[in-house]
């Protein structure tokens, strides 16, 4: 009941946290980090959040994953000091962007590269700046989006030229199986999770057997992570998704609506026979049905009464967005204008980078967290 006044009180549409399922959530994957002898080195695009990237580090994460220069460059700032940017970099002004950043002259910085092109920037733009830069070496295990053909001699020769740069440091190879939110099949994800091993390592031994240390073998996708029968033989994870989830991971088989720690919190605004319409629109939602393809997507969220929460014969589907309005299917029971709902979103990710700022309910009380990293803040 404390939530559901406090909730009365907020500005709609808002982001929620439920502080107990966002502390489980990390938690939990730092454990089976640990029990499985795994660095986590969480994918921060997801959060954006400075708040819930200290407390991913003091529960022991190594570093973390940005996507971009401008997310490396908030978390520099904000005093983490190992950072990996996955996607590759090819642009040296993005480079120079790093090195003007005071807090980058002591960090540990690693970039990703699937090209010659990615390997002779990285190295001229570290060369030019008097720095060594970690490099890793995207392996496409799938997604056919980023990364070079495992089965190629591509690995072979991007490392050797890698280790010819004095201003390079090769640290390993890394990978994403997002072709994982495709499915709606838990088992499926163990069958992608262990390809996706089975793959880099095939990867790792072809270097090895070329007189190629390879120090580092890295995956990262919520899903195959929380899927996955064997870590053997990888060194690093990077998921990202875990810290709040949302209806992919759900719909894959690997999590249930009560381990969702990220919500939208709307009101009904109008309504007529066939909907509802609530004041979050594409510009809350957006209007991702899922990155790489959700199956069996039925809309944009599920919604439900704040005071039915989570309650399966009381979840509504957004059907439709415009930027300011979402339209949700009306169901056998009625909701009075001004009423609220909360939303589980279909993506967290982009969701999040459209907001300003986390309300964070429980334990302390309500307080509101920064989105540091978001689009409009960088």
């Amino acid at each position: 009941m404390d939530d559901l006044r406090q909730m009365a009180h907020i500005a709609t549409p808002a982001l929620l946290i439920d502080r107990a399922k966002l502390e489980r959530n990390l938690s939990l994957m730092q454990q089976l980090a640990d029990r499985h002898d795994v660095a986590l080195r969480p994918h921060a695009k997801t959060h954006k959040s400075i708040e819930i990237a200290r407390r991913q580090l003091a529960l022991g994460a190594t570093g973390l994953t940005v996507a971009t220069v401008g997310e490396a460059l908030v978390f520099l700032k904000g005093g983490v000091e190992s950072i990996t940017i996955s996607r590759p970099m090819v642009v040296p002004g993005d480079f120079a962007r790093l090195w003007a950043e005071p807090a980058a002259a002591g960090a540990d910085l690693r970039v990703v590269v699937d090209s010659v092109c990615g390997v002779e920037v990285a190295a001229g733009q570290a060369a030019s700046a008097a720095r060594t830069l970690g490099v890793f070496i995207k392996i496409d295990v799938g997604l056919h989006r980023c990364g070079v053909d495992p089965e190629s001699a591509v690995p072979i020769d991007l490392a050797q030229q890698i280790e010819a740069a004095e201003s390079l440091d090769f640290c390993g190879i890394l990978s994403h199986a997002g072709q994982v939110y495709a499915v709606e099949d838990r088992q499926v994800a163990v069958q992608i999770a262990e390809a996706e091993r089975t793959t880099i390592l095939a990867v790792r031994d072809t270097l090895i057997d070329a007189g190629i240390a390879v120090r580092e073998v890295s995956v990262g996708s919520t899903p195959t992570i929380l899927a996955a029968e064997s870590f053997e033989g990888i060194t690093e994870i990077r998921p990202g998704n875990y810290t709040f989830l949302d209806l992919l991971p759900i719909k894959v088989g690997v999590v249930q609506h009560e381990d969702v720690a990220l919500s939208v919190l709307a009101t009904v605004i109008s309504k007529n026979a066939n909907f509802f319409i609530t004041d979050a629109g594409s510009k809350t939602l957006t209007s991702d049905t899922g990155g790489h393809g959700m199956a069996n997507a039925q809309g944009f969220g599920m919604a439900y009464p704040c005071d039915r929460y989570l309650s399966p014969e009381h979840g509504l589907v957004v059907v439709g967005l415009s930027e300011e309005h979402g339209k949700i299917a009306r169901a056998d029971y009625d909701l009075e204008i001004g009423a609220q709902l909360r939303i589980i979103p279909n993506h967290s990710c982009p969701v999040a980078n459209l907001a300003r700022e986390y309300t964070v309910l429980g334990g302390e009380g309500v307080v509101t967290w920064p989105i540091d990293a978001a689009s409009n803040a960088i």
